[in-house]
């Protein structure tokens, strides 16, 4: 199958390219603003095409043990809910950080706390780059500001899963997973057999014919190896901060103040540079495509040559503290954001700007 070229919904995006990259299973629930994930697998019918297994789980936390099982198989498995859904796969996700196993999730996030409203937010910030299960681990963290990436992200997703045996969260958005735009998929990759899963993951439990058996755990009951694990845990986090960092800058490039946004607040943001332009501001907008590993190196040269930062984000003010933490009192940092689902517009985002000149 040839790259093909569609008009598409971020969420319906994300099934088609789920299918294209030879995802194994999906194991959802339906929950707004990303109900269609699983509505554009049944009409794609992909056990027909690939062999792929497409579930409606009972609940969010059948659907995280499902990849738990199905992913300590060594196969690319994953799910999508919304903020409250991700809320009960927390346990989940921290048993398969600590167990090593791939797997990708999708949080196309709405307004909280508690069930919130179903429109968009991003709110979550915290929850994915905190982790917000128990245990010191960590989870890559892709933020897709558009729906071609929120189709690319889904092949990168797996790819760093199982390059780092660890979950990788795509942390979108409503206004991402519902606007339409074109998009460019990819050619249909084929689904690994058995074989070759078993010659190419060795940790995999894909039965122990001739090969030692594989029990995947997140428990160890003794003190000194539960450390020695965590501390595995800890350089391969270190290994990842060190390579995988992923940003986006555009702008001035002899700005005078700076904003740091991601996902669809960047998009705004975009328009905000434009018109501070306009203006006779110059501004510099850096965008992270990984929230975790955070870009901080490419925030500190920011800080080096501007006045004051700006974060925007669609909540109270969750990313401003990383950012704030990183420039460690170099300029000032500020956030402009929206709760209850509003949107901010570019023109409001704009006069928070010109308070900082």
């Amino acid at each position: 199958m040839k790259k093909e070229i569609l008009l598409l919904k971020g969420n319906e995006a994300l099934a088609y390219a789920a299918v294209r990259c030879g995802c194994d299973a999906y194991f959802g629930y339906p929950i707004t603003p990303q109900s269609e994930v699983l509505e554009t697998f049944a009409e794609l019918q992909p056990w027909k095409t690939t062999g792929m297994v497409v579930l409606q789980a009972e609940s969010e936390v059948a659907s995280i043990n499902m990849l738990y099982g199905a992913g300590g198989c060594g196969k690319k498995v994953m799910t999508s809910s919304a903020s409250v859904g991700i809320a009960l796969m927390q346990e989940g996700i921290s048993y398969m950080a600590g167990a090593e196993v791939p797997c990708l999730i999708v949080n196309v996030q709405r307004g909280g706390p508690g069930l919130g409203t179903i429109q968009p937010s991003q709110s979550d910030y915290n929850q994915a780059t905190r982790g917000g299960g128990n245990g010191d681990y960590e989870m890559i963290v892709l933020a897709p500001n558009s729906v071609q990436e929120m189709a690319d992200f889904v092949d990168l997703g797996f790819e760093l899963a199982f390059r780092y045996r660890t979950p990788v969260m795509m942390l979108a958005d409503g206004v991402i997973g519902q606007m339409m735009e074109k998009v460019v998929l990819q050619p249909q990759k084929e689904r690994m057999s058995d074989e070759e899963i078993a010659k190419r993951y060795p940790w995999a439990t894909t039965g122990c014919k001739n090969r030692k058996p594989n029990v995947i755990t997140s428990v160890e009951l003794v003190p000194e190896i539960m450390e020695k694990h965590n501390l595995h845990l800890q350089a391969k986090y270190r290994e990842i901060e060190e390579n995988e960092v992923r940003y986006e800058l555009s702008g001035s490039d002899n700005p005078v103040l700076g904003i740091v946004a991601f996902g669809s607040a960047a998009r705004i943001s975009q328009k905000v540079v434009d018109l501070a332009k306009a203006e006779g501001i110059e501004v510099q907008l850096l965008r992270p495509i990984t929230l975790w590993p955070f870009p901080k190196k490419q925030i500190l040269e920011m800080a080096s040559k501007v006045k004051g930062i700006l974060t925007v984000e669609i909540n109270a003010g969750q990313m401003v503290y990383d950012v704030r933490y990183t420039v460690e009192g170099r300029v000032p940092v500020e956030h402009y954001g929206r709760l209850g689902g509003i949107v901010p517009s570019p023109s409001e985002i704009l006069e928070k700007l010109k308070t900082m000149l």
